[in-house]
């Protein structure tokens, strides 16, 4: 009988400590993801973070990787809800980009303490390549919202051109968010994102224009 009581003791030692606030857990564990990057946060930082040991940390989310998905999971959801709200917009193409790059800078250096995107830069030069493909598979899901709005928006341009344009695009938004963690601040950022908006639309009349020529042959 004494074997058996020692042994359940164990077992709920290992499981979740009483009290135990999921939600609290992952938004602790993306504010420190989002401020260092995958690499810079290790499974004791973020068990002393959460305040549960590591056993209990491995027992809640699996590794630390699950962790990092829930994570990201939670950003695209808050933080990164911006984005397809944005896209979403009626109006006309120029309009709705030149908010899109003024909506990102202003949320890019929103948090002085998390700049930048989690998204874009977590898992920059990461070690983890399954990481890495978390990471991917949010960026490429933000990649066709973006190439879907430019169809909807400018029906008359090639394939080809969606394809350079939604390119410019998130290569933009990675620009915006590398430079806000390298400390550029709102006003300096929406400067930049005012020059890539006026970029975009030289672009998109230019591709227009070819199209147009190209159906009148």
């Amino acid at each position: 009988m004494k074997n058996k009581l020692v042994t359940t003791k164990k077992m709920q030692k290992r499981g979740r400590p009483r009290g135990f606030d999921v939600d609290s857990a992952i938004a602790t564990a993306l504010e420190l993801f989002h401020r260092r990057g995958y690499d810079g946060v290790g499974i004791a930082e973020l068990s002393k973070s959460i305040g549960i040991t590591a056993p209990s940390l491995y027992a809640a989310f699996g590794n630390k990787r699950s962790l990092f998905e829930q994570v990201l999971k939670r950003y695209a959801q808050t933080s990164g809800g911006w984005l397809p709200a944005v896209l979403a917009q009626e109006g006309e193409l120029e309009e709705i980009i030149a908010d899109f790059f003024l909506r990102a800078a202003e949320v890019y250096t929103a948090d002085a303490d998390c700049c930048g995107c989690l998204i874009m830069d977590a898992t920059r030069n990461c070690s983890d390549e399954a990481a890495k493909a978390l990471t991917d598979g949010f960026k490429l899901a933000t990649r066709q919202l973006i190439c879907d709005r430019l169809k909807a928006g400018s029906s008359d341009l090639s394939a080809s051109a969606v394809e350079a344009l939604a390119n410019y695009i998130c290569m933009v938004l990675v620009g915006l968010s590398g430079s806000a963690r390298d400390g550029m601040d709102a006003a300096q950022l929406k400067a930049a994102a005012e020059i890539a908006s006026k970029g975009f639309n030289q672009q998109l009349q230019q591709y227009r224009i070819q199209q147009h020529q190209g159906n009148d042959r």
